[in-house]
């Protein structure tokens, strides 16, 4: 059964980024279908799969990061608008892989991505 995970990685303080609010939606056209909504543990990644069992089929899917709010909360200053605030990662699914894992290291200024294992 095929299903998708991701974490995140504070490379700013060298720790997992606990409690950001993490969203995927699938795109449809120039719309988007929210499918799931978590936050992220002590470990940086999310309780369970964001797409799994049924809902895991092939398609443009997005995830966003709220990484904006989890720098405030840490307190961390960000000039308003902050440089990131939202971070947006528009990706196609096959179903016929069985797991897509897409972390994200972040910090205020940069960050990365990659398809995972």
């Amino acid at each position: 059964m095929g299903r998708l995970t991701t974490h995140v990685l504070d490379a700013a303080h060298g720790c997992p980024g606990s409690s950001i609010k993490v969203e995927l939606y699938r795109v449809e056209g120039a719309q988007l279908q929210l499918v799931a909504s978590a936050l992220t543990n002590s470990d940086g990644r999310c309780d369970a799969p964001l797409l799994q069992g049924d809902d895991y089929r092939s398609g443009v899917y997005q995830i966003q990061f709220h990484a904006g709010d989890y720098y405030r909360a840490r307190g961390v200053q960000l000039s308003e608008p902050a440089f990131l605030d939202v971070v947006v990662l528009r990706f196609g699914i096959s179903a016929e892989q069985e797991h897509y894992h897409v972390p994200l290291l972040i910090s205020p200024y940069a960050y990365s991505t990659y398809r995972g294992s």
